[in-house]
């Protein structure tokens, strides 16, 4: 059963997701600062930093638009399979069991779809 709206949600959800993408940009980063995996790793630190920025954008967006809604969306479970999210709005609340393969396709989803909007310019 619903009980938050659809709006609510894809609002919720799309934050709960860009964030951790953002978080698996911050560390691939911090990989390819620390480490030379490639001969030269300056395009891939670039392209990397214009895609976190243009998340971190998009999600500063989110945010605001979940505080006037009142939405919250807090992690309340874990175990090797499932992650549970408990989506909050206004004096609602309804609990999401993740399968822990689908969080990871659905964060690679928005990783592919950052990647198609950023431009490279070449110098």
């Amino acid at each position: 059963m619903r009980y938050i709206t659809e709006e609510e949600f894809k609002i919720a959800s799309r934050y709960l997701f860009l964030s951790m993408a953002i978080e698996v940009i911050q560390k691939d980063l911090d990989t390819l600062r620390s480490n030379t995996i490639f001969k030269i790793n300056e395009p891939y630190i670039k392209l990397l930093e214009s895609i976190e920025k243009k998340a971190i954008e998009e999600r500063r967006e989110l945010k605001q638009q979940m505080h006037m809604k009142h939405l919250k969306v807090l992690q309340t479970g874990k175990d090797d399979l499932f992650t549970e999210y408990t989506f909050y709005a206004k004096r609602k609340e309804e609990k999401r069991n993740y399968f822990n393969p689908a969080i990871r396709k659905k964060v690679l989803l928005i990783l592919e779809e950052l990647l198609e909007g950023v431009e490279m310019t070449v110098n």
